[in-house]
């Protein structure tokens, strides 16, 4: 039983040996790039597995420096061959037992065999490593800051040789150390090379140097993206902007800094922020409005906007602003189908070395957006989804909400958020709207038509009684005078062919119709008398007037009649029906002004 114990703890060890072989950094090129108010590292190294080894290499670990740990923002590591093709590896943050630290481990796209090597870029950014000192500076002093490194490549493995360059924004520099006895040239300094270098070694590097670059950070900032299938994707970004710099001491002079070429040296007048090709309707504002000193260029792949803040910012200093624009979505939409997938930036240029301490994103889908899901370049904090509610809505439209700090301009990448839509859904708005017209105007129509008065009103009802007998009073005048031009008629076809029959069956079919008009005109008169109405005289005096025109008419008949028989003369026939025409004219104009006085 013992030496099968025995025997499994050999296995096992042999396991672990071939699993994490002893690797050495042959050869190591260090820059540290300090000339912005970020620290760029970049090491070149030549890893190798030694010969003899106990086995190949399917990845290496890599650790970072414990003082700059803290502040890391981004950290990529790429393969560099001879043909000058990077490719980019995966890094995996992971756990060294017995140190404390952050440690990664990196898969090699090969397994590196016993005496074969590998050529390797690793680049790290950290961020708020270069404090200003002194913190605080007047108007007209520069602005010097203090890095505080490492002067070796901190590994977990052994490295043979080493150089570390380390690149300055400026040539005035106050201090710095001076292991190995290093070369200074212009705004670099040279360490090195350091032969046979122990793994985990540390010697602190402190550099004391000009830098007057703009110390912007974002310090809080929200990314919100719309996302219409009718053609369109709104963006607008809410930006909390600081200037992190040594901190203004004393007053401000406007004058002095406008004046002076190198007053303020280290503050901040205006940026470039870099906008998709496709942007249009862009806005710049805050809480008091519009900012009208910003500039807007179109060029052939991007779109530049110049910001430029209501007022300079000196270190300490803080402002606030809204961008927004609109982007075709075609561009960054794709379906299959029912299969819709995103791709956007998930955060964009807002300016040069940007750093921001604290990133959120939200993307509204459509209503009916289903089975999200999102595709990172890198890690993000989910958040629980939200419900946003616009125009026309009914049950929301899904909000997918992300959360990642301690951004720089390296994590400029695409994410891609893949949804099922049904197109069918599209319609439900436009419907929507005809809906609702169609319940405006149909309750419009209930509303007129119908009586919601709990309690009856004679005046009203009155009123109704009498409009209603008034209409039928018009209609009863209008068809008796046209009673009139139908006998004119009968008389005209008497006058040419002299057959008296026609006259009489015209005349008697006039007093007929005419007498029961008349009388139930006359009804109708009552009626308005009986509800008090003063139209009643107005109905009694179209009565007199209608006798009158009556009394005419028949006139003229007979004189047709004479005129016929040879009784009367054709001259003194046309004299008396001109005559007669013009008062009958009259009484019908009458007539007619006294119906649209009713």
């Amino acid at each position: 039983m013992e030496s099968r114990l025995a025997c499994l703890f050999l296995l096992l060890c042999l396991g672990s040996a071939l699993a994490a072989p002893e690797l050495l950094n042959e050869e190591v090129k260090r820059t540290v790039d300090l000339s912005t108010h970020l620290a760029k590292v970049t090491a070149e190294l030549s890893l190798a597995n030694p010969s003899g080894g106990s086995g190949a290499a399917a990845s290496f670990l890599l650790a970072l420096d414990p003082g700059l740990e803290s502040h890391l923002a981004y950290l990529g590591v790429q393969v560099k061959n001879d043909d000058e093709e990077e490719n980019t590896l995966e890094v995996k943050e992971t756990k060294v037992k017995g140190k404390s630290g952050k440690f990664f481990t990196v898969k090699l796209p090969s397994p590196l065999a016993p005496g074969a090597r590998i050529r390797l870029s690793i680049e790290t950014v950290f961020t708020h490593v270069l404090q200003p000192y002194p913190t605080h500076i007047t108007q007209a002093e520069k602005q010097f800051v203090v890095f505080e490194g490492n002067h070796y490549f901190y590994s977990p493995y052994p490295t043979k040789s080493q150089t570390t360059r380390v690149k300055l924004a400026s040539r005035n520099v106050e201090s710095y150390t001076k292991l190995g006895n290093p070369s200074r040239s212009e705004d670099v300094i040279e360490y090195g090379p350091f032969k046979d270098v122990p793994p985990y070694s540390e010697d602190t590097l402190k550099v004391h140097y000009e830098n007057n670059s703009p110390f912007l950070t974002i310090t809080s900032m929200t990314r919100v993206i719309e996302v219409s299938h009718w053609g369109n994707i709104a963006v607008e970004e809410t930006v909390d902007l600081k200037h992190t710099g040594a901190v203004l001491k004393g007053p401000f002079s406007r004058y002095d800094y406008q004046r002076q070429p190198d007053s303020g040296i280290s503050s901040v007048k205006s940026f470039k922020t870099i906008l998709p090709a496709a942007a249009q309707d862009v806005y710049y504002r805050d809480e008091i409005g519009n900012i009208s000193t910003s500039h807007l260029l179109i060029l052939d792949d991007s779109v530049e906007m110049e910001i430029r803040p209501r007022f300079p910012l000196f270190g300490g200093w803080k402002t606030h602003y809204i961008i927004g624009y609109n982007l075709p979505s075609y561009e960054y939409l794709f379906n299959l189908g029912d299969q819709y997938a995103l791709k956007m930036r998930f955060v964009d240029h807002v300016f040069d070395e940007q750093v921001t301490d604290s990133l959120t994103v939200k993307i509204i889908l459509p209503e009916g957006a289903k089975n999200i899901h999102v595709d990172s370049p890198y890690e993000i904090s989910r958040a629980h989804d939200e419900l946003h509610y616009t125009y026309l809505d009914t049950f929301g439209r899904p909000v997918i909400v992300a959360h990642k700090n301690n951004l720089v301009e390296q994590h400029i990448q695409d994410i891609v958020v893949h949804y099922t839509f049904n197109k069918v859904l599209m319609l439900q708005e436009p419907l929507l709207v005809v809906g609702a017209f169609y319940i405006l105007f149909f309750t419009v129509i209930l509303y007129v038509r119908l009586d919601f008065s709990i309690t009856k009103d004679p005046a009203a009802e009155a009123r109704m009684k009498v409009a209603c007998i008034t209409e039928q009073v018009l209609t009863l005048v209008n068809k008796r005078l046209g009673l009139y031009r139908h006998f004119d008629e009968a008389v005209n076809k008497y006058k040419q062919s002299r057959d008296i029959s026609t006259l009489n069956s015209g005349k008697k079919s006039l007093e007929t119709e005419h007498k029961a008009l008349t009388n139930e005109i006359a009804s109708l008169q009552s009626k308005l008398k009986t509800e008090g109405s003063d139209l009643c005289d107005k109905v009694s005096e179209i009565q007199k007037l209608d006798s009158q025109v009556k009394e005419l008419v028949l006139k003229s008949s007979v004189e047709a009649e004479r005129l016929v028989v040879g009784k009367l003369k054709k001259d003194t026939y046309i004299e008396n029906e001109k005559l007669h025409s013009n008062k009958r004219q009259e009484l019908i104009t009458k007539i007619d002004n006294i119906l649209d006085a009713l």
